[in-house]
């Protein structure tokens, strides 16, 4: 019943499998993967033919991870698995960019790759399976596909690359990068590092490179066997046409691509391409043009004015070299409320950062295979359509806004300071405000200024740049500092951000077959270069954090108290911490290892708290100074209420160097006092001996008997 074709593989010390005949049948190609015991199936659908009149190629990845993977029940009141997760959006576009370079040019079948995690070991990552899983799929499937690709993540543990580490193992690395590409170069790679040098980086990118190679190795094995017959493509020929859109357009778009200015200069583009396909549709006459077979040799006209400009003379569309990067502006504090804010200007490109600092009431719970964890800083990108001068929809974030936000997150996260230390949530809300070529860096650069605004310690300020490529046959260009109209017309969206000692983030897509080692290690150093001088400019605003939180952000104070403690401030059904919370004003948090973290605005309300907590929890110490209140005055002495609801007796021989005959003599009931406990009397009762003493210098008041 079943034609089962099998290739097993040994893959970082653990047999993969890769497996195709037995699931989804259907599907133009199948494969289930096999690493350890996670599991993940691979399937691929492209439609027959084309939709009528469409211009790009329209690729969609879904990465789902079922519940049942790892033996859970989906969380929420639906109990069924609902809108893919950020972690699942992620890993969507991880697959789609290496793939989506290596279709046909001209192939415009609607495509689906479909990814399901169907079993978890909780030591081998899914998502690597699932690159190797879909590649595999796509090289049987028939469609023409230039692969098969190979992944593979390398961790930095002890000063060593680590191939395809175990989760478990993940903590202790200094590295999380992913790399993705062909048997002769790479396509893809994405990063979170702990400021590693360029160098390293470029190691861990080579070593990723060599060890899937095995992979491919398996892919092509299995499609030997099982491969279905590619499919017949016949592309139309446009020479013709494309050497007469060049002769109309060449001489007006060279000239539209001299102007500078972003908005101009689209505006001088579209006339020339309307005048193109208006000469266009007289010289057809009745037959007509197709206006989408145009368009696409418009833009590839576009691309060999700005490309060849590039490569012949290293002259940019903006005039710059090669080397520099756009004129910036950096501000910080610009919005009075909130608890720390940026403006971060290069060029055409604006990011207005905003940052929050919050509680553990504010943490973010993340349900994932792997289980439910908190996390404690957020970032979230959005990406509105007035930044390009356009209409569009406004909702929620899509792919894009997501999959920048996150490089934005990976390259400030190693920099933060541990949550034990500095104990807020953060979140930092990056609006882009004007696009003209890599916002996504504008944010690393905003989001380094206002959390330092809001008085974050980072370890270090963060940059980042966007690199470029221009390449043709043996020659190439590497831009510093790219524009949206580079970006499109380019090879290479290369970004890398850090601070001064090293990376923290390295992203990079490929839109041809792949690049060498020397085209990177170049790309890193020109980087290096731009990520200084964007830190420089950035000095201007701010060097390190301010040394006060800002204005209206809550402060957060940690005590510890003992475990056996907890249930006694905490109350019957919750009785006591209510009243602490309702009566102070300040929000109070208990950790089962007794840790407790009290957060309000108000530093009085912090102390009200701390107070009324250690008077349940704690014990006087001998030899501390406390401040105090007469409660009482007898004949002999003055009872003093010192520690909460403690009171101890100030012994009337106590309170003064002098011998005195009245207690009034010295102090009255509800007299502020400072106090030392000096020790328990001889019942070790409450009642205890005490000496009145200055608050400054800590010595007794009283004379020493």
């Amino acid at each position: 019943m079943f034609d089962i074709h099998r290739v097993e593989v040994e893959w970082a010390g653990r047999p993969l499998t890769l497996e195709t005949g037995k699931i989804a049948r259907q599907a133009d190609g199948a494969v289930l993967a096999t690493y350890g015991e996670t599991k993940v199936l691979a399937t691929v659908v492209a439609a027959k033919a084309p939709k009528p009149g469409q211009d790009f190629f329209p690729l969609t990845v879904n990465y789902q991870e079922k519940a049942f993977a790892a033996g859970k029940i989906p969380g929420g009141f639906f109990k069924r698995e609902g809108r893919p997760s950020e972690h699942e959006t992620l890993t969507s576009r991880l697959i789609d960019r290496p793939i989506r370079p290596l279709f046909v040019d001209g192939f415009k079948c609607d495509t689906q790759v479909v990814i399901t995690v169907l079993s978890h070991d909780m030591e081998n990552a899914p998502d690597m399976l699932a690159m190797v899983a879909a590649s595999a799929a796509l090289t049987i499937s028939g469609i023409p596909f230039m692969g098969p690709i190979g992944g593979a993540r390398v961790g930095y543990i002890n000063g060593e690359y680590v191939l395809n580490p175990l989760i478990d193992d993940m903590p202790e690395s200094s590295l999380d990068l992913i790399v993705a590409g062909t048997g002769d170069a790479v396509l893809m790679v994405e990063s979170e590092a702990k400021e590693l040098t360029e160098e390293l980086m470029l190691g861990a990118v080579m070593f990723g490179f060599k060890g899937f190679q095995p992979v491919i190795d398996a892919i092509v094995k299995l499609a030997e066997t099982a491969a279905r017959e590619p499919r017949e493509l016949n592309l139309p020929d446009h020479s013709e046409l494309a050497a007469r859109v060049k002769a109309l357009a060449a001489e007006e778009l060279t000239a539209a691509y001299a102007i500078r200015e972003k908005t101009e200069r689209k505006n001088a583009v579209d006339a020339v391409k309307a005048k193109v396909i208006e000469t266009l549709t007289a010289e057809a006459g009745e037959e007509g043009i197709d206006t989408v077979v145009v368009g696409g040799l418009f833009k590839e006209a576009e691309a060999a004015i700005v490309r060849g400009a590039i490569l012949d003379n290293g002259q940019r569309i903006d005039g710059r070299d090669l080397k520099t990067v756009r004129p910036i502006v950096s501000e910080a504090g610009i919005l009075p409320r909130a608890h720390g804010s940026a403006l971060f200007t290069r060029g055409e490109t604006q990011a207005l950062v905003v940052a929050t600092l919050g509680t553990n009431d504010d943490e973010q719970f993340v349900d994932a295979l792997e289980g439910t964890y908190k996390s404690t800083f957020m970032l979230h990108y959005n990406f509105p359509p007035y930044s390009v001068g356009e209409t569009g929809r406004m909702g929620s974030p899509g792919r894009r806004e997501i999959g920048h936000g996150k490089l934005a997150w990976r390259a400030v996260h190693p920099l933060l300071p541990p949550h034990h230390e500095f104990p807020y949530t953060l979140r930092v809300v990056s609006e882009v405000t004007e696009s003209n070529g890599s916002s996504s860096m504008a944010t690393v650069c905003g989001t380094s200024l206002a959390l330092m605004d809001a008085g974050v310690p980072l370890k270090a300020p963060v940059a980042g740049i966007a690199m470029g490529l221009i390449k043709e046959d043996d020659r190439f260009a590497v831009l510093s500092d790219i524009l949206g109209d580079e970006d499109h017309l380019g090879d290479m969206d290369f970004k890398v951000a850090g601070t001064a000692e090293g990376v923290t983030s390295l992203q990079m897509d490929i839109k041809i077959d792949g690049i060498t080692e020397e085209i990177m290690k170049v790309a890193l150093e020109q980087a290096r270069d731009g990520r200084i001088h964007i830190l420089g400019e950035m000095s201007s605003a701010l060097s390190e954090a301010r040394a006060e939180l800002g204005e209206h952000a809550p402060r957060i104070e940690v005590m510890k108290i003992p475990v056996d403690k907890i249930r006694e401030v905490i109350g019957s059904g919750g009785k006591v911490i209510r009243e602490i919370v309702e009566k102070t004003g300040a929000k109070v948090n208990i950790e089962d290892d007794g840790t407790v973290k009290i957060a309000s605005a108000d530093g009085k309300a912090i102390k009200a708290a701390v107070n009324w907590i250690n008077s349940i929890a704690a014990e006087p110490e001998v030899g501390v100074i406390y401040e105090g209140r007469v409660v009482k005055t007898v004949d002999f002495g003055a009872f003093v209420n010192f520690f909460g609801a403690k009171d101890g007796l100030v012994h009337i021989s106590q309170l003064a160097p002098q011998k005195v005959a009245k207690t009034t003599d010295v102090v009255k009931e509800g007299d502020k006092v400072w106090v030392k406990l000096m020790g328990f009397d001889e019942r070790g009762k409450v009642r205890l001996s005490m000496k009145v003493v200055d608050q400054e210098t800590g010595k007794d008041v009283a004379a020493d008997a």
